[in-house]
C-alpha cells in the first residue's frame, strides 16, 4: 500500500480530486490556493532555460555531424506543419457538424468587451512575419536567458553545440562542462517534482473556486466539442502515428501519464518539460533528438491550441450569427495557419491568438470572445494534454524517422514504466551510465 501511494501519478489524481471539492465547496478557500500552483510552475520555469540549453547543447555535440542537425530539424518541422495542419482542420469539420454557437443569437454590439480589451490590445502589438524571425535572435545571449525567450534559446543552444561539433576534441571540456551542469540540473528538478500534487490540486481548487460549475454548464456544449475532438485526434490521428512506429498509443499514454494528470491539473506543459525530456531518452529516443525535437515542438507544434483555435473562432461567428461561407472559413484556417505559431509563452496566448486572427480578417466580432472568457480556463485543460502527448508522439516518430529509436529499449521501459517514472530524473551515471560519451570530430 504504500508503494502505490508513492507514486506520483497516485498523488496527483487524489490532488486534483480534493483540490476540486474544495474549489466546489469552499470556492473562497480555492481561489487563496492559486499561488501554490503558480509557485509550482515558476519553479519549473525558472529550470526550463538552463535545461533546454544543456539537453541541445550536447545532444548536437554528440551527433558529430552539423548534417544530421540539419535533417533532424528539417523533418521534425514538416512533421509539425502537417499534423498541426490537421487539428485545425479536424476541429474545423467538427465545429461546423455540433454548431455549438447555433442558437445562441447574441448581438454583438450589446457585448461590453472591456473584458477582452487587454488580450485585443496585445494582439494589436503582435509582431508580423519578419518581426517573428527578428525576435528569435536575442540582444544578447545572456538577454534570451533573462527573458526566458524559448525561441531565442534554442537558436543559442543550437549555435553552440554547432560550434562544439566542428571544434571536435577540443569542445571536450566544454561539452564535460555542461553535461555535468545538466546533471546537477535534473537533480534540482527531482526536488521540484515533489511538489507536483501540490500543485495540480491548488491549480484544480482555484479554477473551479474562481469560475464556479455554472459557467461550465452553461458552455458545456462547446467544451464537449473540444474534448471530444481532442480526443478523436488523440485517438484516430496520433493512434495512427504510433501505429506506424511500432508503440502504440496506449503505451505512450500509459508511460506518460505522471506527466499527463500533472499537466492536467496546471494546465501547463512546460511544467513536465524537464521530466519529458528525461523518460523519452529513457524510452528510447536518443538525446540528440529529443534535445532537438520536443523543446521546438512546444512552440511549432500545439496540436491542442490549433484544434480550440478553430473552434472557438466558429462558435463566435454562430452564436453571433455572422455568416462564413466556406471560403471565409478557409480564409480562417488559413490565417491561422500562421498565427497558431509561435504564441507559446504569451500571457493568454490562446486568447491574443483568437483576437489576432478575427482582427485580421475583419469578419467575426472580435468582441464575441467575451463568450468564451468563463469556460477558457477549463478547455484549457484539453488544450494542454493534447498538446503534451502530441509532443511526445511527434519526438517518438522523428526518432523513428531517423534511425533513432531503439524499440526494445521502449518496450522495456514500458514493462518497467513504475521504476523508471521514479528513477527518470535520476542522472544517468547512477544507472551505470557514463555521464559524458566522446564527442565525434567534426565531420
Amino acid at each position: 500500500m504504500k508503494s502505490w501511494f508513492g507514486r506520483l501519478y497516485i498523488q496527483v489524481f487524489i490532488a486534483i480530486v480534493l483540490g476540486a471539492l474544495v474549489g466546489y465547496f469552499l470556492p473562497d478557500v480555492g481561489i487563496t490556493l492559486q499561488p501554490l500552483a503558480d509557485g509550482f510552475i515558476k519553479l519549473i520555469k525558472m529550470l526550463l532555460a538552463p535545461v533546454i540549453f544543456g539537453t541541445i547543447v550536447v545532444g548536437i555535440a554528440k551527433m558529430g555531424s552539423m548534417k544530421e542537425v540539419g535533417r533532424i530539424g528539417v523533418r521534425a518541422l514538416l512533421y509539425f506543419e502537417v499534423v498541426s495542419t490537421l487539428a485545425l482542420v479536424i476541429g474545423l469539420v467538427v465545429v461546423n457538424v455540433m454548431r455549438p454557437g447555433v442558437g445562441m443569437n447574441i448581438d454583438a454590439s450589446h457585448i461590453n468587451g472591456s473584458a477582452i480589451a487587454g488580450y485585443a490590445k496585445t494582439a494589436e502589438t503582435q509582431p508580423g512575419l519578419v518581426g517573428f524571425l527578428m525576435d528569435i535572435i536575442p540582444t544578447t545571449m545572456v538577454d534570451a536567458f533573462a527573458k526566458g525567450a524559448m525561441l531565442q534559446i534554442i537558436l543559442v543552444s543550437v549555435l553552440l553545440g554547432l560550434a562544439l561539433v566542428q571544434a571536435g576534441e577540443r569542445g571536450k571540456p566544454v561539452v564535460v562542462v555542461v553535461d555535468s551542469l545538466l546533471d546537477a540540473l535534473f537533480r534540482i528538478v527531482a526536488m521540484v517534482m515533489r511538489l507536483a500534487p501540490i500543485g495540480a490540486g491548488a491549480g484544480v481548487a482555484f479554477t473551479i473556486g474562481k469560475y464556479g460549475l455554472g459557467t461550465v454548464w452553461s458552455l458545456a456544449y462547446l467544451m464537449l466539442g473540444v474534448y471530444v475532438t481532442s480526443i478523436l485526434f488523440i485517438g484516430l490521428v496520433l493512434g495512427s502515428v504510433c501505429a506506424w512506429t511500432g508503440f502504440p498509443l496506449t503505451k505512450v499514454l500509459g508511460f506518460f501519464k505522471d506527466e499527463i494528470l500533472i499537466t492536467f491539473g496546471t494546465c501547463s506543459t512546460e511544467a513536465v518539460l524537464p521530466r519529458m525530456l528525461a523518460k523519452l531518452e529513457r524510452l528510447g529516443c536518443e538525446k540528440s533528438v529529443v534535445g532537438l525535437v520536443l523543446p521546438t515542438g512546444y512552440i511549432f507544434n500545439a496540436d491542442g491550441t490549433c484544434i480550440y483555435l478553430t473552434m472557438a473562432a466558429i462558435f463566435v461567428a454562430q452564436a453571433t450569427n455572422t455568416p462564413l461561407g466556406i471560403g471565409d472559413q478557409l480564409v480562417v484556417l488559413g490565417v491561422l495557419l500562421l498565427t497558431s505559431k509561435g504564441s507559446a509563452g504569451v500571457a493568454g496566448a490562446g486568447f491574443v491568438t483568437l483576437a489576432a486572427t478575427l482582427s485580421s480578417i475583419h469578419t467575426v466580432p472580435v468582441a464575441g470572445l467575451v463568450l468564451l472568457l468563463g469556460v477558457d480556463r477549463f478547455m484549457n485543460e484539453a488544450r494542454a494534454v493534447t498538446n503534451l502527448i502530441g509532443n511526445a508522439v511527434a519526438t517518438i516518430v522523428v526518432a523513428k524517422w531517423e534511425g533513432a529509436f531503439d524499440l526494445a529499449k521502449a518496450e522495456d521501459a514500458y514493462r518497467n514504466r513504475a521504476e523508471v517514472a521514479a528513477e527518470a530524473l535520476v542522472p544517468e551515471t547512477e544507472a551505470g551510465h557514463a555521464l559524458s560519451t566522446p564527442v565525434p570530430a567534426a565531420s
